[in-house]
C-alpha cells in the first residue's frame, strides 16, 4: 500500500522553530506534487504550503508566508516543512499530502484543483509556552 508518513512534531515555544518531515513508503517523491495541511481543534483543514512536481513552484498560505519553507530532498526521498517564528496559532495536527503531477494544470500552483492522493497520518504541533 502507497503511503506517506511524517514526523518531527512537538511541543515548542513561541518563537522557536521545528522541522518536519514526510517519507513515503513503496514509492518514490519524484515527480509528486507535495505539500502539507494543518488542521486545528474546531477548524476547517488548511493547505498550508505546497510544491510542484518539478520543484520549482511553490505555494504558502498567507498565514505562514515568511515563516514557513517547504522544501524536498529527492536524494534522501523526503520533503520537508521548515517552521520558524512559531506562533500558538499554528498549533495543529500536520498532515503531508502527495500527489503525482501529471498535468501542469493540475499540480501546486496550477490553474485547476489538485487532488492529493496520499495523505499521512498527521503529526501534533503544539506551540505554547
Amino acid at each position: 500500500q502507497l503511503q506517506v508518513a511524517e514526523s518531527g512534531g512537538g511541543l515548542v515555544q513561541p518563537g522557536g522553530s521545528l522541522r518536519l518531515s514526510c517519507a513515503p513508503s513503496r514509492f518514490t517523491f519524484d515527480g509528486y506534487a507535495i505539500g502539507w495541511f494543518r488542521q486545528a481543534p474546531g477548524k476547517e483543514s488548511e493547505e498550508v504550503s505546497c510544491m510542484s512536481g518539478s520543484g520549482g513552484r511553490t505555494n504558502y498560505a498567507h498565514s505562514v508566508k515568511g515563516r514557513f519553507t517547504i522544501s524536498r530532498d529527492n536524494a534522501k526521498n523526503t520533503v520537508y516543512l521548515q517552521m520558524n517564528s512559531l506562533k500558538p496559532a499554528d498549533t495543529a495536527l500536520y498532515f503531508c499530502v502527495a500527489s503525482l503531477a501529471l498535468d501542469p494544470k493540475r499540480d501546486c500552483g496550477g490553474s485547476l484543483p489538485l487532488a492529493w492522493h496520499y495523505w499521512g497520518q498527521g503529526t501534533q504541533v503544539t506551540v505554547s509556552s
